[in-house]
């Protein structure tokens, strides 16, 4: 049996703000329980739900150091088990306490270089030797840190190895040195320029990828651009130093979850066998639903998505007035920027029969869009594995992506002569590019439907489960432990 502890900042169902929270969730079930035993280490977030945090056990409690302050900190342990995985949540009022788990930058640093050394502090304490530590972003980057430096000479950790999983190369927990020398107590030789140090200052992402035994990321295609300046982020230098022990593996979603057979958030359940007529129920009582013109004949599309830049929506404002003709239905879920939210709003005020924008995020409108829509956009200008277009494939709807990250991995393009392919893509960051590939869309649409419905069936059909995917970590770990 190979003891295996997970450590990150959020995991469904106890805490979400992005995909990070769905790998956690969602791949330490899929793990052969007969050859791994999977624990997971969480912040004890009072913005969690209570109906998680009412079940929450305490198991002990203790004062930890942290770095060159004066003051112990305070480190409970609670523990909680759901689905046959034991979740170990680390308490501090002071650093878990408010509405959101996250906030300013600073504060975030020290409240994430608490949780990394408290992490590794409560292993001896509970009793579980971890063979492998799985680490997740910036906010985790450290226990390699601390695991190589300041628990070095723990007998308890000797043949520990540790696994950190890059999900956005864009966030990486940059400070002062002076700052981090005070919060960690780490040695000289850290903050030097082939370690901690970056750009003069320190870099908790950079550290975790010098420290950690093997790096991945969250798709084929994005371990690759990541070691180019345009992708990189200032850290394609050193990630190409440490190619050798890097691997891109493709995330998964939780089919039991996102199953257009039995969601009990969509108005009508479908599967392969029943999907077009199902379907248009769906896109019917949605347009109802949102206040739009009950028209089958109205191609939908819809973004599910953060409003952010990096999400490809300077392109789509570039393009509106041409994407959203008197055949269009475009439908927006997500909540993000002032700019863009304000955008969107301008839209629907000029086009209120053809666009819906739904500034915020539902689960149920998010799952309901995705069993209406015909057409899911996602024109991102960097997108590192992205869950929208695995739920879309799995509910019949055709996305149209940019060839980037894990968007070139998993959407196959449509080849008319062939009849192959499961969406549509574009290449080039460009606003016509992608108004071409919207339009061609339409076109299979409309003038091909059993193209367009066929294409349907096999996006329904492909497996992107984590019950598939998993299998790639349970390798990874086996060829890090060599057994």
């Amino acid at each position: 049996m190979k003891n295996i502890v997970f450590v990150a900042s959020e995991c469904v169902p106890f805490i979400k703000t992005g995909g990070l929270a769905d790998v956690v969730g969602a791949l330490p079930k899929n793990l052969n329980p007969n050859e791994y035993d999977v624990r997971v280490i969480l912040p004890s977030y009072t913005c969690i739900p209570w109906e998680f945090r009412g079940k929450f056990r305490y198991m002990h409690h203790f004062y930890m150091d942290l770095g060159h302050r004066q003051k112990k900190e305070h480190v409970g342990i609670m523990t909680y088990e759901q689905d046959g995985i034991t979740y170990y949540m680390i308490d501090n009022e002071f650093f878990f306490s408010g509405w959101k788990p996250y906030g300013s930058i600073r504060f975030d640093i020290e409240k994430f270089t608490f949780f990394s050394k408290a992490a590794l502090a409560i292993l001896p304490v509970i009793g579980f030797h971890p063979d492998i530590i799985h680490c997740h972003d910036w906010q985790t980057a450290l226990v390699p840190v601390f695991l190589r430096t300041l628990y070095h000479d723990n007998p308890f950790f000797w043949k520990t190895k540790v696994v950190l999983t890059i999900h956005n190369l864009k966030f990486q927990g940059i400070w002062d040195v002076k700052t981090f020398r005070n919060l960690t107590g780490f040695p000289n030789e850290v903050f030097t320029s082939s370690k901690m140090e970056y750009y003069k200052d320190a870099n908790m992402l950079k550290a975790g990828i010098v420290y950690c035994d093997y790096l991945t990321t969250v798709s084929h295609t994005y371990a690759q651009e990541i070691q180019t300046p345009y992708f990189g982020e200032g850290l394609d230098g050193v990630i190409r130093n440490y190619r050798n022990k890097l691997r891109g593996i493709l995330n998964g979603i939780d089919y039991d979850i996102y199953n257009p057979a039995t969601d009990p958030k969509i108005f009508a359940r479908y599967s392969v066998k029943n999907v077009e007529k199902e379907k248009r129920k769906n896109k019917r009582e949605l347009q109802k639903m949102l206040g739009l013109p009950q028209d089958d004949h109205k191609m939908m599309i819809a973004m599910i998505s953060r409003l952010t830049d990096q999400k490809g929506l300077d392109l789509v404002d570039w393009v509106m007035d041409g994407l959203v003709d008197e055949n269009i239905q475009f439908v927006i879920v997500g909540t993000g920027d002032d700019n863009y939210e304000n955008m969107f709003k301008r839209y629907q005020y000029l086009y209120p029969e053809r666009i819906s924008a739904n500034l915020h995020y539902s689960e149920d409108l998010a799952h309901k869009t995705y069993a209406a829509a015909d057409a899911i956009l996602m024109p991102s200008r960097f997108e590192p594995c992205g869950l929208t277009q695995l739920i879309a494939l799995r509910y019949g709807t055709v996305p149209i992506v940019r060839e980037t990250g894990g968007l070139k991995d998993t959407v196959q393009p449509y080849n008319e002569y062939e009849g192959t392919g499961t969406g549509f893509s574009f290449t080039n960051y460009n606003a016509d590019d992608m108004l071409y590939v919207i339009n061609y869309a339409k076109h299979i649409f409309y003038d091909y439907r059993k193209a367009w419905n066929d294409m349907v069936k096999r996006g329904m059909q492909t497996d992107f489960s984590w019950k598939n995917l998993a299998g790639e970590y349970e390798r990874l770990y086996t060829e890090l432990l060599g057994y």
